[in-house]
């Protein structure tokens, strides 16, 4: 029981933080409350990969 009450919160503080990320920093705002959290996700969504446009492209004759 512990187990799973210990999950389902680290889950919910996961969802926080990413309902805060796209909320502010995303857009390009900072967090009202707590700047250096914003600080703090937007460096870390700077050193996080992304994927080339040009990569996801299908070439002719496969796929659908």
């Amino acid at each position: 029981m512990l187990t799973i009450s210990l999950v389902m919160v680290f889950i919910l503080v996961v969802a926080g933080l990413v309902m805060t990320f796209v909320a502010f920093p995303h857009r390009g705002q900072q967090v009202p409350q707590a700047p250096w959290l914003g600080d703090a996700m937007s460096r870390v969504a700077e050193r996080a990969p992304l994927l080339d446009p040009e990569r996801d492209e299908v070439p002719a004759g496969r796929g659908h």
